[in-house]
C-alpha cells in the first residue's frame, strides 16, 4: 500500500511538473499592448520614429527602437518614488542618449504615467482583469490600476509605487554576486537553492541586453523592464541561462501583469502551508532576505500552475 500511494505521489508531482513546463495561453500574448488593434505601431513606428506618428520634437531626433510616441512631458523630470520619496529618480533630457533609463524607464513612463502624460489611451485598469483572465483577486469589483502617479489621492504620487531608476539599487549577497557588471550565483548558497526551488528570471543575465541598469558608482538598480516583459503579457518562456526550477530551458510559465517571470496571481487560496506562490517568489529574487532559502527553509516547492 505505502508502495502505491508513494507511486502515485511521483506520478502527480510528475504530471504537475509537466503541466508547469507547458503553459499555453488563451488570448493572443501581447495582451494590452495590442493598443485596441494599432498591434506593435502602437509604441513602435516603423518609419520615421515619433516624427513618422505625428509627434517629435528636437529632444526625439535619433532613435530609440523606433519608438513613435510622445515622451517629452517626461524629458527632465524630477520623479520620487516609495518610502516618502526617498528614491528620486532624474529622467534623461531626450530619448537620443540611449541609455538604460530610457529604454527601462522613460518609455515605460510615457504611456503607464497618470499624471504628466495623461493624453495617452490608457483607461488605468487591468487588461487581464477586463477580458476575465483573472479569476481570483481581491479587488472584486473594483479596477486593478496601471496608471503610475494616479492613485486618486494627490496628483504625481508615486511614494506608493515600486522604486525604480539609479537610487534603487539591487542588494547582492547570501550567493548572489555582482561583478563585472554581470550577476552570478555561487553554487551551494541559500541563493543558490532559492534559484533551484524558483529561478532568478528578472536578474539572470540576457541573450542581447541584461534587464538592470547600473549607476555611476557601478551598482545595479531596478529598472521597469527588470520585473516587466513589455511584449508578452500571459507566457514566461525559460531559458539555459535563465531555467526555472533546473528545467533546462525552453518551458513555457503562466504569467501576468507582463512580469518578467512565473507568476500566477490566480492561485490565491489554492496553496497549502508547504508551498511557496510563484508571486511571492519572483519577488524574492531581490528581496531575498524574506526567502525561505534566507531563513534556512529549503524545501518549499514553488507552485505555478
Amino acid at each position: 500500500m505505502k508502495k502505491v500511494m508513494l507511486l502515485a505521489l511521483v506520478v502527480l508531482a510528475i504530471g504537475s511538473w509537466a503541466m508547469a513546463q507547458n503553459w499555453s495561453s488563451t488570448v493572443d500574448v501581447l495582451g494590452a499592448h495590442q493598443n485596441q488593434g494599432r498591434g506593435c505601431a502602437g509604441c513602435h513606428a516603423p518609419h520615421s520614429g515619433s516624427f513618422g506618428s505625428g509627434h517629435g520634437g528636437v529632444a526625439d531626433t535619433g532613435s530609440y527602437a523606433l519608438w513613435g510616441q510622445d515622451a517629452s512631458p517626461l524629458y527632465g523630470k524630477t520623479i520620487a518614488f516609495g518610502d516618502n520619496g526617498r528614491f528620486v529618480e532624474v529622467l534623461p533630457n531626450g530619448i537620443a542618449t540611449g541609455s538604460q533609463e530610457v529604454g527601462g524607464i522613460l518609455l515605460c513612463l510615457s504611456c503607464h504615467d497618470g499624471n504628466l502624460t495623461q493624453s495617452n489611451m490608457m483607461q488605468n485598469w487591468s487588461y487581464e482583469q477586463q477580458i476575465g483572465l483573472l479569476t481570483n483577486t481581491t479587488y472584486g469589483s473594483q479596477k486593478i490600476p496601471t496608471l503610475l502617479g494616479n492613485d486618486g489621492t494627490t496628483a504625481g504620487n508615486y511614494t506608493n509605487d515600486h522604486p525604480v531608476g539609479q537610487n534603487a539599487t539591487i542588494s547582492s549577497g547570501s550567493g548572489l554576486v555582482f561583478a563585472n557588471n554581470t550577476f552570478t550565483v555561487t553554487p551551494g548558497t541559500p541563493y543558490a537553492q532559492f534559484v533551484a526551488n524558483y529561478g532568478w528570471p528578472a536578474l539572470a543575465p540576457g541573450k542581447w541586453s541584461n534587464p538592470w541598469g547600473i549607476n555611476g558608482a557601478g551598482k545595479p538598480y531596478v529598472l521597469c523592464t527588470t520585473c516587466h516583459n513589455q511584449h508578452v503579457m500571459t507566457v514566461y518562456t525559460s531559458s539555459a541561462a535563465s531555467q526555472i526550477v533546473g528545467d533546462g530551458g525552453g518551458k513555457y510559465y503562466a504569467t501576468y501583469f507582463f512580469i518578467n517571470g512565473p507568476y500566477n496571481p490566480n492561485l490565491q487560496g489554492k496553496l497549502t502551508a508547504g508551498q511557496a506562490a510563484s508571486t511571492t517568489q519572483f519577488c524574492r529574487q531581490c528581496h531575498f532576505g524574506e526567502a525561505n532559502e534566507a531563513n534556512n527553509t529549503n524545501n518549499i516547492p514553488t507552485v505555478f500552475q
